[in-house]
């Protein structure tokens, strides 16, 4: 059951990058790649119906977490407390930003709720970017399972490294090309116009970050964390998420290139699920690894629930799941095709 509660984790957590993932990446182009009052609008329309429905897939994941691994629940978010903090409220910001910008009706007022939700959007990006490169590089965990990380030391990768060094700096960055990619191609499946073709300009340039940073980061974690192949030395079967991604990245190029901007956007979406998943499937069974002592690491073996709760759960789980993805599909079903501005429109 410890196995099966890791994958249906990584599927909340998959679910829940792809989906926020791109009004997250809308948030982050929304002054390039829109300029006027009008196609601000626009963009905002593009993610009305959709982006506070998508963070709740944040909170499904938490909730999930905590009923499987309830002991990985309790370290991280004690460890991980000020980084935690600063998520909720970049989240409460960007709320805020796209909700009481419509309240005012002078340039400032909604210059600054632009603002205000295009920064924030991100921070987001970038702090999810270097909290999967926390989880990759490790923590410094204790005896009892808990630690503590300053925001920053030195720098360094070192058994005792602050949540900001090198590495999850250089993964903060791919979060954001990565995220900034999807949304744009987003962006781009659901405007007309000026929004669009900027929507593909910036497609077009962030997929070259996008895949240097890929060879990068797959560089750069394989010296700070060397073992991260051993998965993939022993099974086969893992080979298909690098194949997953390295044809999605293709796909990104090439639909783009053909004008199928759909077709782009899913193989973005494949992109994060290959990246993820070849994540997921290298980890296992460590959840949170410890650069202390490798003993010290926290595991599906040593971090779940009872069996018994497990097992009851998964039925309760499946039952959710299929309520909520029979109201997203419907959802996503009654708002498709391009965004059209009715009067004052969205914002």
């Amino acid at each position: 059951m410890e196995a099966l509660w890791f994958v249906l984790v990584g599927f909340m957590i998959v679910g829940y990058v792809v989906l926020d993932g791109f009004d997250l990446g809308a948030g982050t182009i929304h002054f390039i790649a829109a300029k006027t009052d009008a196609e601000r609008r626009t963009v905002l329309a593009a993610i009305g119906p959709y982006w506070d429905g998508n963070e709740v897939w944040l909170l499904a994941a938490g909730g999930t977490l905590y009923f499987a691994f309830p002991m990985l629940y309790a370290s991280s978010f004690s460890g991980f407390y000020l980084p935690l903090m600063m998520v909720l409220w970049l989240l409460i910001l960007r709320g805020i930003g796209i909700e009481l910008r419509s309240h005012g009706k002078t340039p400032l007022w909604r210059a600054f709720f632009d603002f205000v939700f295009s920064v924030s959007s991100a921070l987001l990006a970038i702090f999810f970017g270097a909290a999967l490169g926390n989880v990759i590089r490790g923590v410094p965990l204790n005896a009892e399972r808990y630690f503590f990380e300053p925001l920053w030391t030195d720098f360094t990768v070192s058994a005792n490294p602050g949540i900001l060094d090198w590495y999850t700096v250089l993964t903060g960055l791919m979060g954001l090309a990565t995220l900034a990619s999807h949304g744009a191609l987003y962006i781009a499946t659901k405007t007309e116009g000026e929004v669009l073709t900027r929507a593909r300009r910036i497609a077009s340039i962030s997929w070259w970050a996008v895949g240097a940073l890929t060879i990068i980061a797959l560089l750069a974690t394989l010296r700070v964390r060397p073992q991260i192949l051993d998965n993939y030395r022993t099974s086969f079967a893992g080979i298909v998420f690098p194949l997953i991604v390295i044809l999605a990245l293709f796909g990104m190029l090439s639909f783009r290139a053909k004008q199928n901007d759909k077709a782009a956007f899913v193989s973005s979406c494949a992109y994060i699920v290959g990246m993820l998943g070849g994540v997921a499937y290298a980890m296992y069974p460590v959840l949170l690894p410890a650069t202390t002592d490798p003993a010290y690491a926290i595991t599906v073996h040593n971090a779940a629930a009872a069996s018994y709760g497990l097992k009851v759960g998964a039925v309760w789980w499946t039952l959710g799941m299929a309520i909520a993805s029979g109201y997203f599909i419907y959802l996503y079903r009654s708002f498709k095709g391009k965004v059209r501005l009715e009067g004052e429109g969205h914002g």
